[in-house]
């Protein structure tokens, strides 16, 4: 197949004003508020600078683009949800519930990547807003580029008829269903109970009540992947929002937090061992405020180099 998983050019958005976010909090259980807005930016650009230093002496290509101090907008450092970049020369911009994570979308970071990648056709899906529709991107929707595949939890923030807009414009196959935590509450995004590898899927199954469901999505991810099922504790330290990317030497790395690493079992480790070198990065401060983790700062460039 021509279409790869995983590619060596990562999107990084520096933060300038990271904090808990009010107008996310109702449907982002993982939110929670633990100072106030000026330590919680200092953590957070140590914890950022550092997973950057990380990725970077691991052989990836990141090019970071520092946020603006105006407009406000606390949740810049999760870009992977505003925008995606297709091999085929396509950019995506999706519609956001929150009113402040819509100016996080910005022209002049697509035109700073045309310096270096080709881009086709910019894709804007954001005026699905005014109709009070959301797909917030790679967090909504977890790609299976290899095999055309988009799962997707449905939830506030990720509407079924723009999800098969994005399907039908991608030619991708879209697997939906619902899923909660512990407690029953709707999971905001899907990302954080799945990640799916060039030959692997890490996935809380526990958090899909419906059998069918379950059995649509097993079966799916079992005819190509092997599977790691996550227990609830695990999804909830973030290790369903891992991210492969590649290095310059084409080899695989498996990125996430320090927190998600820790949750791991020894089989589950030696498992994903045999499908890349784990990395992570202490980014609990990040977690704790913004409800998101490596994945989510992660925003793939799968354009090909060369204007």
């Amino acid at each position: 197949m021509t279409n790869h998983q995983s590619t060596s050019y990562i999107l990084m958005i520096r933060p300038v004003n990271f904090g808990y976010n009010e107008e996310t909090a109702g449907s982002n259980a993982f939110q929670k508020r633990d100072a106030d807005n000026q330590v919680v930016q200092e953590k957070a650009l140590h914890e950022f600078n550092n997973m950057v230093n990380v990725l970077r002496e691991n052989g990836v290509d990141v090019t970071v683009v520092d946020d603006t101090v105006e407009p406000y907008k606390p949740d810049s450092i999760f870009p992977n949800n505003w925008v995606s970049f297709h091999d085929d020369g396509n950019v995506f911009l999706y519609p956001m519930q929150a009113e402040n994570r819509r100016l996080e979308r910005r022209e002049d970071i697509i035109a700073k990547l045309e310096d270096h990648f080709a881009v086709k056709h910019v894709i804007d899906l954001s005026r699905f807003e005014a109709e009070g529709k959301f797909l917030e991107g790679t967090g909504s929707m977890v790609l299976d580029r290899q095999n055309k595949i988009a799962y997707a939890c449905i939830s506030p923030r990720t509407n079924r008829e723009v999800l098969n807009l994005f399907c039908e414009q991608t030619s991708y196959k879209a697997i939906c269903f619902d899923a909660v935590d512990e407690y029953g509450k709707a999971i905001y995004h899907t990302n954080v109970l799945m990640c799916i590898g060039s030959k692997f899927a890490v996935v809380c199954l526990d958090s899909i009540p419906n059998p069918h469901e379950k059995i649509v999505v097993t079966e799916s991810l079992k005819s190509t992947k092997e599977i790691i099922d996550i227990s609830f504790e695990q999804m909830n330290q973030f290790a369903g929002n891992m991210l492969e990317v590649k290095n310059k030497a084409n080899e695989n790395l498996i990125v996430m937090s320090k927190s998600a690493y820790k949750s791991l079992l020894n089989e589950q480790t030696v498992t994903l061992e045999k499908y890349g070198k784990l990395i992570y990065a202490d980014i609990n401060t990040i977690e704790t405020n913004g409800g998101g983790s490596a994945r989510c700062m992660m925003a793939e460039v799968h354009l090909l180099v060369g204007r």
